[in-house]
């Protein structure tokens, strides 16, 4: 029994070293290309791009989802916007480069609050804002509680309303005291990075996954134990949140734009996106066929064709998203059956 024990120690012991050491090779992997920001006891990690001469579109600022950082949304949004306004990417609270903060920040309205600060801090005083999957929670929060320095909304693929079913186990697991501390620095980082190819192709199911993807946005940031516990306590207390905030919505007035695919196994759109159109008086859903979990990425035209409006200029947004459908069945047609299997609708991202 004490050699069993003794031995088990030992493993355990083993684990720890070895996710420590690989959450040091990822931050070396992907350094860090931002700024650190005090926002009143923490910092927060930030990309701001600025827009000389006369942009044409107001202040930006874009949220990413769970498990993400801010590369994901710089990566998607970048190339098609930089010069045309200024640009804010975000790494939330505990998330890629920018400190937890305490644990009022493991709620959608306390990352709000931190993102409205950061953007005080680096003269914003109103933005579009932008969130995908689990940061368009984020971003109606904002929306919510933060009228003044809203300019208007985007809503991708939206996680915001309760939703039947649960979370993915290891969330569920990972928030528990002392297990879940153990299993972040013990299983959560190998177990990780086996499935990296494969859980970023699902994201992007049925659409295909750029190639660049993993290089250029940094996915294993979240595999290091301090970042997974972050993410693992914000998707777990997602549902209670939305439960308790969503039939607020029908405050929010800043100008919305809310786009979802037909084919999203990722969040339950009917609920999400709908929900959202129902309780946002004047917003407008764009419904896209063919659309998976990303449209950052695989519709990116349609993205930027809702912030111009936001911003006054005349778009036919039904018409973009009628073609961007259509484009996509054109592709998908074209491509070779998938052989990886989309994750439950029931985490948010």
């Amino acid at each position: 029994m004490l050699a069993a024990l003794l031995l088990l120690a030992i493993l355990t012991i083993a684990s720890i070293g070895y996710s420590v050491w690989q959450a040091r090779r990822i931050s070396a992997r992907f350094p860090n290309l931002g700024d650190l920001v005090d926002v009143g006891g923490f910092r927060m990690n930030c990309v701001q791009v600025s827009a000389p001469g006369s942009p044409d579109l107001p202040p930006i600022v874009f949220i990413h989802g769970a498990g993400g950082n801010l590369l994901d949304q710089m990566h998607a949004f970048r190339p098609a916007l930089e010069g045309r306004a200024e640009l804010l990417f975000v790494d939330r609270p505990g998330h890629g480069y920018s400190e937890r903060g305490g644990s009022f920040n493991g709620w959608p309205d306390g990352q709000a609050e931190a993102i409205a600060r950061l953007m005080e801090r680096r003269g914003i005083d109103r933005a579009i804002v932008v969130g995908h999957s689990f940061g368009a929670a984020i971003a109606a929060s904002f929306a919510l509680h933060h009228p003044e320095r809203t300019a208007g909304v985007v809503l991708l693929a939206p996680a915001t309303h309760p939703w039947p079913g649960g979370i993915d186990w290891y969330f569920t697991l990972a928030k528990l005291p002392c297990l879940g501390w153990l299993f972040a620095h013990t299983v959560a980082t190998p177990l990780g990075l086996r499935r990296i190819d494969s859980a970023t192709r699902s994201i992007f199911s049925p659409n295909e996954r750029p190639l660049d993807y993993i290089g250029k946005t940094a996915p294993h940031l979240v595999l290091r134990p301090a970042t997974f516990l972050n993410n693992a306590i914000d998707v777990a207390n997602l549902h209670a949140y939305v439960t308790r905030v969503s039939p607020r919505y029908a405050e929010i007035a800043a100008p919305t734009v809310i786009i979802t695919g037909d084919s999203d196994a990722i969040v339950l759109a009917d609920i999400h996106a709908r929900g959202l159109a129902r309780d946002i008086v004047g917003s407008e859903l764009l419904w896209i066929a063919n659309l998976g979990h990303k449209p950052d990425y695989v519709v990116t035209e349609v993205v930027v064709a809702a912030i111009e409006k936001l911003a006054g200029k005349p778009c036919d947004l039904q018409e973009a998203a009628r073609r961007a459908g259509a484009r996509l069945a054109v592709k998908d047609a074209s491509m070779p059956e998938k052989s990886y299997t989309p994750v439950s609708p029931s985490e948010p991202i």
